[in-house]
């Protein structure tokens, strides 16, 4: 297996922990995060990483080098421009028919070899790991109609998501989508891949995964870090 890691990002949302490290970087149990995904895609299979660099790309390239010491092949690519989640990809030389992509800020026990399994079972083109997320509005919900007539009330309603994990696998089929040299997100992937009726499938997954793209998600995974112990090891 092979898998593409994005992580060119600036990281705006988990200041200050991002001030002088790219969010890649930012450290999980000790351990920059993007070091313990890829020492878990390592232990899963895959062999070579495309690594999509671009604030601060020194830093990652520095530690990581060429991959060696975490058994894998690292290379890089770097974009002169920002081009969103899914815009660096299609830069990309000499990918396989299949692969894994993933954003460099997660962290899960998700097994990427039965994530890449199903995709290819299920004759997908696109398959996206998901979970359900609970989140509660901290206030009362009024319905109201066009008369500004309330019909209903919550108090403290919550509310479950699917949502993505920002883990996938992509069939190379599917860049011929994204456009060259142009900011093209994940979102806008997914949309257009429906409107076509390309095949896209959820991959649904109950195990542990957060991503640190906020600061209380960042704060919950230092409080986890004796629960997934072993994870970051």
């Amino acid at each position: 297996m092979e898998a593409v890691i994005l992580a060119g990002g600036k990281g705006s949302r988990l200041m200050p922990h991002t001030a002088e490290v790219p969010k890649p970087m930012v450290p999980v149990g000790g351990r920059p995060i993007i070091e313990i995904l890829l020492s878990r895609f390592r232990k899963a299979g895959v062999t070579k990483v495309h690594l999509a660099v671009n604030h601060l790309a020194e830093q990652i390239e520095a530690h990581l080098r060429d991959g060696s010491k975490l058994g894998l092949e690292i290379v890089y690519s770097k974009e002169d421009q920002p081009l969103s989640t899914v815009g660096p990809i299609r830069l990309m030389r000499d990918l396989p028919d299949s692969f894994i992509v993933a954003n460099g800020d997660v962290l899960t026990d998700l097994s990427v070899k039965e994530l890449f399994d199903f995709h290819r079972e299920h004759g997908a083109e696109l398959t996206v790991a998901t979970c359900h997320r609970h989140d509660r509005i901290d206030y009362g919900v009024l319905d109201t109609d066009d008369n500004n007539t309330v019909t209903g009330f919550i108090e403290k309603p919550s509310y479950s998501f699917r949502v993505s994990m920002g883990i996938y696998v992509f069939s190379k089929s599917i860049l011929d989508v994204v456009p060259q040299g142009k900011p093209f997100g994940f979102d806008e992937l997914v949309l257009e891949m429906l409107r076509q009726k390309r095949r896209v499938m959820s991959f649904p997954y109950t195990g542990y995964w957060r991503d640190i793209g906020r600061p209380e998600d960042y704060a919950q995974v230092q409080e986890d870090i004796v629960e997934i112990k072993g994870l970051v090891e």
